[in-house]
C-alpha cells in the first residue's frame, strides 16, 4: 500500500489507574473502527510518567497487552504506546506494537530520562524497533530519544519515524523543533504524540502532537485539546523527493554500542 492512514491520540491520563486509562482510550479507539491504519497512544498511556514501577508494573502478556490485541483486532489497526512492564524481574518503558492478527512486537526506550530518576528504576533497551504494516517501514521511539539523532538515524530505510512521550510543556519549543529536524534529517514522515493535563508531579502537558513531512512541513498539529489527529499520508510522494535529493545516499556510516 502507497497509504497509510494514522490516528494521533492526544488526551489527558489518569494518574497511575490503568483501568481508567483504558476505559477512556476504549472509546476513542473503537470510533476509529475501519478507519485508521496505524493508532498511536501516548507513552505510559495507561499510568502516566510514573517512577513508581513496583505499584503499576505488569507483565508482557498482562490485561494492557490483551486489550490491545482485542482493540486491534476489533478495529483492524496496529496499536502502540509504550506501558510499564515487568520482564525478567527488571522494569521497562516499554513500547508494545500490537497488530491486528495478535502479533505483539515490543521497543524499550533506550534514553531513560535522568532528571527523572528514570534510569534508576528501568532497564534501557539496546535495540531498536523496525516495524512492517501495510508495506511501510515504521520505526518507534519514546519521548527523550527524541534527543539523540545519532539513535535514530535512518540507517535502516524507514520511512515513517514515531515518537510516543510524556513531554513538558516548559520545553515545547525543543519538542517541535527537533521533531522537524529528525523529519528532515532521515528525509522521513514523523509523528510525534503528546499526552494534555497535569500529572501528580505537578508537571503541565500540552500536547502539540504533530506530524511532519520529509521536507519538514507540518502536515497536523495540536495543542492544549483533546484531539484525534487523522491524517494519511503517501509513500510515493516520500520516494519522489527522496530521489530528487538523495541525501540519505551520503550519510556517514558508523555502529553503536550498548
Amino acid at each position: 500500500m502507497n497509504t497509510l492512514r494514522l490516528a494521533l491520540i492526544q488526551s489527558a491520563l489518569y494518574w497511575e489507574n490503568a483501568k481508567m486509562n483504558r476505559q477512556m482510550f476504549s472509546w476513542k479507539i473503537r470510533d476509529l473502527s475501519g478507519e485508521a491504519d496505524l493508532i498511536v497512544l501516548p507513552e505510559m498511556f495507561s499510568t502516566g510518567f510514573t517512577m513508581k514501577p513496583e505499584h503499576v508494573a505488569e507483565e508482557p502478556d498482562g490485561a494492557t497487552t490483551d486489550w490491545m490485541k482485542e482493540l486491534a483486532h476489533e478495529t483492524g489497526a496496529v496499536i502502540t504506546g509504550s506501558v510499564v512492564i515487568r520482564d525478567q524481574h527488571k522494569y521497562y518503558n516499554r513500547l508494545l506494537w500490537v497488530d491486528p492478527h495478535g502479533q505483539v512486537l515490543h521497543y524499550d526506550k533506550r534514553h531513560l530520562f535522568a532528571m527523572a530518576g528514570e534510569h534508576n528504576v528501568y532497564t534501557a533497551g539496546t535495540k531498536q524497533l523496525i516495524a512492517e504494516w501495510k508495506d511501510w517501514r515504521i520505526c518507534p521511539m519514546i519521548c527523550y530519544d527524541l534527543r539523540f539523532p545519532v539513535w535514530s538515524r535512518n540507517t535502516q530505510d524507514y520511512d515513517l519515524l514515531l515518537y510516543v512521550a510524556n513531554w513538558p510543556e516548559p520545553r515545547r519549543t525543543h519538542w517541535q523543533h527537533l521533531l522537524r529536524a529528525r523529519a528532515i534529517e532521515n528525509q522521513c514522515f514523523t509523528a510525534g504524540v503528546n499526552r494534555l493535563g497535569r500529572d501528580e508531579n505537578g508537571l503541565e502537558y500540552c500536547g502539540d502532537s504533530t506530524l511532519i513531512d520529509y521536507q519538514g512541513e507540518i502536515l497536523a498539529s495540536s495543542s492544549h485539546s483533546e484531539t484525534t489527529l487523522q491524517v494519511t499520508i503517501n509513500r510515493d510522494d516520500l520516494k519522489t523527493w527522496r530521489d530528487r535529493f538523495p541525501f540519505l545516499a551520503d550519510r556517514d556510516t558508523f555502529s553503536l554500542t550498548s
